[in-house]
């Protein structure tokens, strides 16, 4: 039987709401959604949906690093945008972190995010054994 274990990082803010940042199951890692929020001011980054989606996944990189996977071994990604409009935007900050071989991804508009921002993402990863 697999076994599920919780995964926090003190280089992300702990979540307010009851849930993990992340849970680790056999070989996978399963990421809450991420927003772009600033771990020394406590904040969600304002700005332009680009300058939100490059702190989303440098947040998500960072807990994908710090659970012991990679950008390069996510399967599955989810993007949840305010404005299916910004989906072009979005996709050109995205590219830049997934270069080669990206993952499976949906993407979904939604009437509104925690915190008001404007695009969060969550993903599923393989982990380094």
């Amino acid at each position: 039987m697999m076994e599920k274990k919780v995964f926090n990082t003190d280089k992300l803010l702990k979540p307010k709401a009851p849930f993990s940042q992340a849970i680790l199951a056999g070989e996978f890692l399963f990421l809450s959604g991420q927003g772009p929020l600033d771990v020394s001011t406590g904040q969600p980054v304002r700005g332009d949906v680009q300058t939100q989606a490059r702190k989303t996944l440098e947040n998500m990189k960072t807990l994908l690093e710090e659970a012991g996977s990679s950008l390069h071994d996510v399967l599955k990604v989810t993007i949840f945008l305010v404005d299916m409009n910004h989906y072009g935007a979005v996709n050109e900050v995205y590219s830049q972190f997934f270069k080669t071989d990206p993952p499976a991804r949906t993407c979904v508009q939604v009437s509104r995010l925690p915190g008001d921002i404007l695009v969060e993402i969550d993903a599923i990863a393989l982990l380094h054994k």
